[in-house]
């Protein structure tokens, strides 16, 4: 089970010149110094609006501190030797290219057989690390690349640079409709109001920012490639569906298969038998945490959206009159 916490509270005089987690352990007594660093690492800790993730941060008397953050039932998750495919690694940070049905946390009904268990088998130490030194996550069935900090210091950095809009993220996705052209989708995301699982557009939301392009035209999907500038929970997703682009295959925001007049049987089982979002992290590039070199990755389009593409050309191929 999760439960999401949101709380406010103000610096007193006595707190001014405290650390931002000293401060935030007094004012919150009821989470754990542990727990406190990982939200402040993680960017959950907002301080006048805006997120801090330097623990060391020293505040002031009448700052606003909030907390925004899902709390997870505990898990103590175990080491398992699960295939990574790794991209790249060094002694602080490692890139992984994530395959579709991987979680990434541990928590209630996956205790086991997630990225974290693979991250503790793969480098013991990073158990010395918060939350095994992932930096962001990619939804259970969205593939691509992630990136994860062996050190305490690394992570520190990428977070920071996570949070300051600094690390290129690039995704391709297939979704129901024909684009006309690329854009920006600058829309809060926040918890839906009465759906626990999803996300939605809500006045009241964290600022949200997708900018996409359109890469290929279908008779009736668009496949397109998708920037981040914040890393909300199923942005993109909400983001495509709050403009009329569902992406194909998704469970959650209603990317049905919905295929267009005179498809052939065999392009209405492909699209049937797509069964999960089509969404991939194809691009990463960042500053290294510590020889601050920049350094970009990519990741190959995975074989079940390969072929859905093919399906997709063969069909508006079958039919010229209407793609025109």
């Amino acid at each position: 089970m999760t439960q999401e916490i949101n709380l406010k509270s103000e610096i007193s005089a006595t707190q001014t010149g405290l650390r931002l987690d000293q401060a935030v352990a007094e004012l919150f007594p009821d989470y754990s110094r542990t727990r406190i660093k990982e939200w402040i690492l993680s960017g959950a800790v907002y301080v006048d609006g805006v997120a801090v993730t330097k623990p060391r941060e020293k505040v002031l008397e009448s700052q606003i501190i909030e907390i925004e953050a899902t709390l997870e039932e505990e898990v103590s998750a175990q080491a398992e030797a699960i295939d990574l495919d790794i991209v790249y690694e060094d002694d602080h940070i490692l890139v992984i290219n994530k395959p579709a049905g991987l979680v990434v946390h541990p928590g209630a009904g996956n205790a086991d057989g997630t990225l974290m268990n693979a991250l503790l088998h793969h480098c013991p130490d990073i158990e010395h690390v918060p939350r095994a030194g992932i930096v962001h996550r990619l939804d259970k069935d969205t593939t691509g690349l992630m990136v994860v900090a062996k050190t305490v210091e690394a992570q520190t950095h990428l977070v920071a640079a996570l949070q300051a809009r600094e690390i290129t993220r690039e995704y391709e996705a297939i979704v129901l409709g024909t684009m006309t052209a690329g854009g920006t989708v600058d829309a809060p995301i926040g918890r839906h109001p009465t759906k626990r699982t999803h996300m939605a557009v809500h006045h009241s939301g964290r600022p949200s920012v997708t900018h996409y392009r359109v890469a290929e035209k279908f008779r009736a999907h668009t496949r397109v490639r998708l920037r981040l500038e914040t890393g909300r929970t199923h942005q993109i997703r909400v983001h495509m569906a709050h403009i009329g682009h569902v992406l194909v295959g998704d469970p959650v925001y209603g990317g049905r298969p919905k295929p267009p007049k005179g498809a052939s049987p065999e392009f209405f089982e492909i699209l049937k038998g797509f069964n999960r979002q089509a969404l991939h992290a194809v691009k990463l590039e960042l500053v290294h945490p510590v020889t601050l070199e920049v350094m970009s990755w990519q990741a190959p389009i995975p074989e079940d959206m390969v072929l859905l593409t093919k399906a997709l050309r063969k069909d508006t191929e079958e039919h010229p009159l209407e793609y025109l």
